[in-house]
């Protein structure tokens, strides 16, 4: 018996792909104060009045173009490639290795539980997101503390966007997925609404308030996921070699009308062919696993969306998923924390 495990934990995915499944999955992530950051009583009429009666059967139409898709008995790719990233992990450790979602299942307190069946006595909670924001680590953290059995000492690794292992390891996979050809490599990474970053500012006075913030030095970027995304981008493409006038950095999956960063990925997918690239390549480092936003949202509609608008030749680079230089990075750091 070991003293201590180790906790992966990614944001999560319906049961199935039914209607039913994916309005629960919805209600659970939409009504979490992070990431809708209303008030509770606005957040449960929006979220049952507004998007509840719509968004779902959309949704789960989305779900069902990508299940299957990793050809596992899951259905869900992002469960498929989370379990087997655990297990194979769990192969190269002597700790137990445990996985939970933020939100449906498996849940972060059975994870948990199973954990201290196995008597460890500490265990190390890996959020897999690279860059911080509240609506992916901060609500995981809480979760995991609020869940912790009595007894057990919680370490939480810190956010890993410009740590060398998993820059190496993101580097090698979007280098084996590049064409022999490409005009133009494109980070998507996830959106956020612009207020989020406010509040995350520690200094109450830093992010979005000044107009090169992102490079002026900071206390708010060990909490500023633009910041931290942009710093990943800078870093990966230093890595492949690519000069600044062939790549770019954008945003996608913006819910709402409320500001959120930008430029907006879907917008960028559309002007690009009328700035001459032809042969888009696109990466998305703030995904460890496939899923339906990179999948559906950028491999299928974006795709669309690229060639319709003139483009002619679209290549999206897959997640690091369980690729062996992902579980170097995972191996080392849970050995060296």
């Amino acid at each position: 018996m070991g003293t201590r495990g180790i906790l992966l934990v990614n944001l999560g995915t319906p049961a199935s792909c039914r209607v039913a499944d994916v309005r629960t999955y919805l209600d659970e992530f939409l009504m979490d104060g992070h990431v809708l950051d209303a008030p509770w009583p606005l957040r449960r009429m929006i979220v049952s009045l507004c998007i509840l009666p719509f968004r779902p059967r959309r949704s789960a139409r989305s779900y069902a173009r990508i299940w299957d898709a990793a050809g596992a008995a899951t259905g869900s790719p992002l469960l498929h490639y989370s379990e087997l990233c655990r297990r194979r992990l769990a192969e190269r450790m002597a700790a137990p290795v445990a996985l939970a979602m933020r939100y449906g299942r498996p849940a972060i307190a059975s994870a948990l539980a199973a954990l201290a069946n196995a008597e460890v006595q500490e265990i190390l909670l890996l959020p897999l997101y690279p860059q911080h924001a509240d609506a992916t680590r901060a609500t995981s953290i809480e979760a995991a503390q609020a869940a912790l059995p009595r007894g057990i000492r919680l370490k939480v690794f810190p956010p890993f966007y410009d740590q060398p292992a998993y820059l190496d390891a993101q580097a090698a996979v979007i280098a084996r997925s590049l064409p022999q050809r490409w005009d133009h490599l494109l980070f998507s990474c996830h959106g956020l609404p612009e207020r989020h970053l406010r509040k995350a500012d520690p200094t109450g006075s830093h992010c979005l308030r000044k107009a090169n913030c992102c490079a002026e030095p900071s206390p708010a970027h060990a909490s500023c996921y633009r910041h931290q995304a942009r710093r990943t981008a800078a870093l990966l493409a230093e890595r492949l070699g690519i000069p600044p006038e062939r790549w770019s950095l954008s945003f996608q999956s913006r819910l709402g009308r409320l500001p959120w960063l930008r430029p907006y990925t879907d917008q960028e997918l559309l002007a690009l062919p009328q700035r001459g690239v032809r042969r888009l390549a696109v990466a998305c480092p703030s995904f460890v696993a496939d899923n339906l936003e990179t999948l559906e949202e950028i491999g299928m509609a974006g795709r669309k969306a690229f060639l319709d608008a003139g483009g002619k030749h679209f290549t999206l680079a897959p997640c690091m998923n369980a690729a062996p230089e992902w579980l170097d990075a995972l191996q080392a750091f849970a050995e060296k924390n």
